[in-house]
Order: structure tokens, then C-alpha cells, then sequence
């Protein structure tokens, strides 16, 4: 999906003047990745993806994992006070092997 997150249990350490009760939040956008194609923003806190609630990375990695490529998600998303949902297109890893 192109995103680094953060558990919320993990957010004190690394923010201390920032809290919430449930998802994941976007600490980075990789580069060309799927989440840089659409409205999604470092600091955003991702609530769900597809309705099904998420609250660990693990829970994110395991639905998209569950998926092929080209399949829609639609993510729930907290930005500050507003609220939104961002379908993302998901693609097939690529990864660069150097011999």
C-alpha cells in the first residue's frame, strides 16, 4: 500500500502531545507507492480499511495481504476534525534485488 504507520500504543513515545482511541497512524508515504496516488497524508490516522476496524499494523497487513493486486480498499481516515474515506488502488510489491 506504500504507507510506514504506527501502532497507538507506540504514538506516546514518539509524540507526547499526540493521543487517539483506535487505528493506525501515518508517519510516512513512500514514494510512488499506491498511497502517494491518492489523498492520504503523513499524519492522518487510519481508522478501517473496507469497514473492518483497524487498531495494529499487523491488522493492516494482514487484510492487504489477503488481497490481489489491482483490488479496491476504501480507508477510513482521521485528519485532524474531518473524516474521510479514500479508496486506493493496491499493486503488486515490487522489490529490487542487486546481485
Amino acid at each position: 500500500m506504500g504507507v510506514y504507520a504506527y501502532d497507538k500504543e507506540v504514538i506516546p513515545y514518539l509524540n507526547s502531545n499526540l493521543s487517539f482511541s483506535k487505528g493506525i497512524y501515518v508517519s510516512q508515504i513512500v514514494k510512488n507507492g499506491p498511497a502517494s496516488k491518492v489523498d492520504l497524508r503523513e499524519g492522518d490516522i487510519i481508522t478501517s480499511i473496507d469497514d473492518k476496524e483497524l487498531n495494529t499494523m499487523n491488522d493492516l497487513r494482514e487484510y492487504i495481504y489477503s488481497k490481489k493486486p489491482n483490488d479496491v480498499v476504501s480507508l477510513q481516515i482521521s485528519r485532524g476534525k474531518i473524516n474521510k474515506n479514500i479508496e486506493i488502488t493496491l499493486r503488486k510489491e515490487i522489490k529490487e534485488v542487486k546481485l
